[in-house]
């Protein structure tokens, strides 16, 4: 069964009755003692059956295990065929079974809601098997590059024990390729695209480097022969799945008979119920988000007033308040890196936002941690101009990436296009949202929680909607000194967030065509055309997620705000930001409920 979220705060409350239960039973000690017994049967068997899940589901998924730092099958590659997807299919509906004969109500609140995220996880698996299927029309789902780029450059092992396993590894990769071929229906447009562009920039995985590795390494003569022919038939099956996919864009073309992007409005909820588990329904976020977009536009327009007679001193201000606030916008656009200097801009603005978190005393830092940013991987592009990969919790001290669009290779137009958008002022939110203390904080965080569930089966709506509460909290805490400048471009990228979540409700559900996409993020939130281009791209790629902004962020700031009413003089920022952060990257109305049950808990 599906645990949804009403049910998980009602299953949390009935743990907390039963807890009140047994301290007030007096005398009455054998009751209290065989609901002790029971519950520590139970919660043992919900351990045991948790490992167990874990443990299969690393075998089933190899690619993921290794994202997750876990690399005892790392020389291993499933094969996406019929017979693969049954075994998925099969492994969920029989936990599913298993979790479901728990006495839940035997489990304390952090058990309680360890399962709440397993049976999320196991009944979306059956969805998206038996009724989403994008297996069948998104090409792109099939890529072995990332998995062999981590084996290749995360030094967990000795080099030569890595190339051992990416030699094993490789010699899967022609039948996986073949068995995308055949699992492939009729494709979307936008993801066979992507598919093509990422397979291509899969071979640089593939490339002289890896050879130059095989080269010095201390493999004998026999394995370094095994290894070149794995390596050269991987690039060929690498190859004929781009031809392949050449091929059938080529003929689409002709026809226009691509699958829609669009999943429509039954399916749209269905996932965002999967995906975003926030309490309510994709619709209701979406009406939300356009009340959002209408006070944010009030308060950018009192800035803007503010700032015009600074910028515009001889002009008369326009009529239109969406004038104004796009004239001054243009105006601090206009400070920004070049092509060369924006990758160097990134990190010069880290060590900063390090200092400013630490001297507010707003989060403890591990400084241990490192951060490296990149230039984002060929076979990672065409989706984000910025993001981050990081460690999973079974290898905690690997770096952390923070990928940066190599916007120096760009021609001038788009490349001034991007550089205007991301200037000087939004670079600032940027970093705060992807590196300090945004992701990368919450995921160092996140790998520290007790829970192995909730740091493996992250919430997108908690783990995004952290980073764009951050932004807002960095700047009331005093980042920037109060500049109205800063403030007002921070309303900018804010808006944003609730332009994303009507952009891909409209674009989804209410079938808007691209005009009307560009209309509502050029004019409506200012953004510059080619971050506009970019956004609509991702939105025909992806579902759902780019609601988990708005949908987190909503979700977060309500909740500082209840522990503020209940805590009063007590309430404390950082203890607040710490503790929330210690429950890994579970959905934010679960995470409400451990804090409330914590608070309960102190205060008896």
């Amino acid at each position: 069964m599906r645990l949804t979220i009403p049910a998980l705060a009602l299953l949390l409350g009935l743990a907390a009755c039963d807890q009140q239960a047994a301290n007030s039973t007096g005398n009455a000690q054998p009751p209290a003692t065989a609901s002790a017994e029971a519950s520590a049967e139970t919660s043992q068997a919900f351990q045991q059956l948790s490992e167990e899940m874990v443990a299969e589901l690393w075998q089933l998924f190899p690619s993921w295990a290794i994202r997750e730092g876990y690399y005892e099958v790392a020389d291993q590659l499933q094969v996406p065929d019929d017979a693969y997807r049954k075994r998925v299919l099969n492994f969920a509906r029989t936990f599913g079974r298993k979790f479901a004969n728990l006495d839940s109500s035997q489990l304390d609140a952090n058990a309680s809601s360890d399962l709440a995220l397993i049976q999320n996880f196991l009944s979306r698996i059956q969805w998206e098997l038996t009724k989403f299927k994008s297996h069948e029309w998104n090409p792109a789902e099939y890529n072995v590059s990332h998995a062999f780029a981590l084996i290749l450059n995360t030094e967990y092992a000795p080099l030569d024990q890595r190339l051992r396993t990416f030699s094993k590894r490789m010699a899967q990769v022609p039948a996986y390729y073949g068995a995308a071929e055949k699992s492939l229906g009729t494709p979307a447009s936008p993801q066979l695209v992507l598919a093509i562009q990422q397979n291509e920039g899969a071979l640089s995985v593939f490339g002289e480097e890896v050879e130059q590795k095989l080269t010095q390494s201390g493999l004998s003569s026999d394995e370094k022969a095994q290894f070149r022919q794995r390596l050269e038939a991987s690039r060929e099956a690498i190859q004929d799945y781009v031809t392949f996919l050449q091929t059938r864009h080529a003929d689409l073309e002709k026809t226009q008979e691509y699958k829609s992007f669009r999943i429509g409005e039954k399916l749209y909820e269905e996932k965002f119920q999967y995906d975003i588990q926030i309490g309510m329904s994709a619709k209701e976020l979406y009406q939300r988000a356009l009340e959002e977009k209408t006070r944010l536009h009030g308060k950018m327009t009192e800035l803007a007033d503010k700032l015009w007679p600074k910028y515009f001193p001889d002009e008369q201000p326009p009529e239109s308040k969406l004038e104004r606030i796009s004239a001054v916008l243009e105006k601090l656009s206009q400070h920004h890196a070049t092509k060369k200097t924006f990758k160097a801009e990134v990190e010069k603005q880290i060590p900063e936002l390090a200092a400013f978190v630490t001297e507010k005393d707003l989060l403890t830092l591990d400084e241990d941690k490192p951060l490296v940013v990149r230039t984002t991987p060929p076979y990672m592009r065409g989706f984000a101009v910025a993001s981050i990969n990081a460690p999973g919790p079974y290898d905690k001290g690997a770096n952390t990436y923070y990928n940066v669009m190599p916007i120096e290779t760009f021609p001038d137009d788009r490349a001034e296009s991007l550089l205007r958008e991301y200037n000087s002022y939004l670079m600032q939110i940027l970093n705060i949202h992807e590196a300090i203390p945004g992701h990368y904080t919450q995921l160092v965080y996140a790998n520290k929680s007790p829970s192995l569930i909730k740091s493996i089966l992250g919430n997108g709506a908690m783990i995004e909607g952290w980073a764009v509460y951050t932004e807002r909290m960095m700047l009331e805490a005093g980042y920037g000194d109060f500049s109205p400048e800063l403030w007002l471009m921070y309303y900018k990228w804010n808006l944003r967030t609730v332009t994303n979540t009507i952009l891909d409700y409209e674009l989804q559900v209410k079938g808007i065509d691209e005009e009307r996409g560009m209309e509502l993020m050029v004019r409506d939130a200012f953004q510059q055309k080619a971050e506009a281009q970019g956004k609509w791209r991702r939105a025909t790629l992806s579902q759902v997620q780019l609601t988990s902004y708005f949908a987190g962020y909503a979700d977060i700031l309500a909740l500082r705000e209840e522990m503020k009413q209940k805590l009063g003089k007590d309430f404390n920022l950082k203890e607040f930001h710490e503790q929330f952060l210690s429950y890994g990257n579970s959905p934010v109305p679960v995470i409400r409920e451990l804090m409330l049950a914590s608070l309960q808990s102190e205060a008896s």
